[in-house]
């Protein structure tokens, strides 16, 4: 919880690193245009209407986005409940609690909403990391069962590229250390998610790299935290903050610049768009 509210502070809040769409506006005004491009993605019919999942929806303000931009309602579900808590809690600071609707769920367990409920569903980086390729299927079937007839799934998600290689050491070592960056705990090709999506019954619209790269962002906050991390030494020798602060922001510098030299490699991506649908019939 602690991490949470730090990362807030550092412009951290959705917990998640956008591509640079636009070189004038930060990391907020470009999560805000890619998060309007994967909505677009998912080509609703009624917005006002629709009824949308957000999976791992973290403290919930790309699901107020959402419900924003399409003045419909977003269902979100995400395994920390401290971050579940913050999302109920903006929700109704924002007066949309009818509207935006959080529990508390897991990836790997069957999604606790009925069949055929949503118009579309979404995430951002926030779901393929945390599957070995073996439990692919059981989630992708999970998604396709929610979702109504015709209704899609967009992404912007990190996944390896096609050029990285397991057999190249550096490649290799770069991955191992940027990955507890992302705070991911797996690894997947797009072709992997693509041909469990397929097997699951989705037709592959998009599968594509992101538009353009993240690392200047990611680079941009990696300044940010080493300024911080001046007042946050000084917290810590006063016992107000614990030692593992310290030590968790040294980890996001640390492999922030692995990932830096891995994406300008084109060996990973932060935001792998892929968008696949459920069909009519």
């Amino acid at each position: 919880k602690v991490l949470n509210n730090l990362l807030s502070v550092f412009d951290l809040e959705k917990l998640y690193i956008p591509p640079q769409l636009d070189e004038s506006q930060g990391l907020y005004g470009n999560q805000l245009l890619v998060e309007q491009a994967v909505l677009k993605e998912l080509n609703l019919k009624d917005p006002k209407r629709s009824h949308l999942l957000d999976m791992g929806c973290g403290r919930g303000r790309v699901s107020h986005h959402f419900a924003t931009l399409t003045g419909g309602q977003v269902s979100g579900y995400n395994i920390d409940p401290n971050q579940i808590e913050s999302a109920i809690d903006w929700a109704a600071e924002c007066g949309m609690s009818d509207r935006l609707h959080f529990k508390v769920g897991n990836h790997h367990e069957p999604l606790e909403y009925d069949s055929k409920t949503f118009d579309g569903c979404f995430s951002f980086q926030a779901v393929w990391p945390f599957f070995k390729k073996e439990e692919l299927d059981d989630h992708a079937v999970e998604m396709y069962r929610v979702l109504k007839p015709g209704a899609r799934y967009a992404c912007s998600e990190y996944l390896l590229t096609p050029h990285f290689d397991w057999d190249n050491e550096e490649h290799v070592s770069l991955h191992k250390a940027f990955l507890p960056t992302l705070a991911a705990t797996q690894s997947m090709y797009p072709a992997d998610v693509c041909a469990a999506l397929q097997r699951a019954g989705f037709t592959v619209v998009v599968s594509a790299p992101s538009k353009r790269p993240a690392w200047p962002i990611c680079e941009q906050k990696r300044d940010l935290i080493l300024r911080g991390r001046k007042v946050i030494r000084a917290l810590e020798a006063i016992r107000i903050l614990p030692t593992w602060v310290e030590e968790s922001l040294d980890l996001l510098q640390s492999g922030g610049q692995s990932w830096t030299d891995a994406e300008k490699a084109k060996i990973a991506d932060l935001n792998w768009r892929i968008v696949a649908e459920k069909p009519l019939v």
